[in-house]
């Protein structure tokens, strides 16, 4: 029994019949990790562009509202200066010049197109935290286009004002675009 103990807890080596990974077992686990890494790093490229894209696309859909309420700051000043008094302004004064597109304005612009603040700038630009007007692009490219039409609504037998504002900017070699649109109305 004693002889027994002793045998079963000494280890003993037996010679395999394995000899180690073949070369071809070797080339498909290189290609099967190869192509998983570039695989994960394909998915992060895409998700990295798509982000970026995403900012930007946030970015211009808040200047293309901004565009919007330039406008309709600037009717409303309209409407101050008839209630106050002040002759010879209309409701949609400072704003029927861009029937064909206009891009020089920006948050400072109280006529549309703005030759005071902008004078012949064509890209917004951040600077002192403000997107303001500038003739250089600088890394996004962004630019802001206000359409504005003065129409005549038949049922309501008014003119409104239909505004469309188009941001557009090129990013990743694409021409990317927010567009908004909204109807101003006279509200005396």
């Amino acid at each position: 029994m004693l002889s027994r103990l002793f045998h079963s807890n000494i280890p003993t080596f037996q010679q395999s019949n394995n000899r180690g990974f073949t070369l071809i077992e070797c080339l498909v686990a290189i290609f099967l990790i190869t192509f998983g890494v570039g695989g994960a790093m394909s998915v992060v490229n895409q998700t990295t562009a798509f982000t970026q894209v995403a900012s930007s696309r946030l970015v211009a859909a808040y200047l293309a509202q901004e565009g919007i309420e330039i406008v309709r700051n600037i009717r409303d000043t309209n409407f101050l200066k008839i209630r106050k008094g002040i002759g010879g302004i209309d409701w949609n004064a400072g704003l029927t010049d861009c029937a064909g597109g206009c891009y020089n304005f920006d948050y400072r612009s109280q006529t549309i197109p703005d030759n005071l603040n902008c004078n012949g700038k064509n890209y917004l630009k951040f600077e002192n935290d403000f997107y303001k007007c500038s003739l250089a692009p600088d890394s996004q490219n962004l630019q802001r286009k206000i359409i504005i039409q003065l129409e005549s609504e038949p049922y309501y037998e008014v003119y409104i004002l239909k505004v469309r504002v188009l941001v557009s900017w090129e990013e990743r070699g694409r021409t990317h675009q927010v567009i908004a649109q909204e109807n101003l109305y006279p509200w005396w």
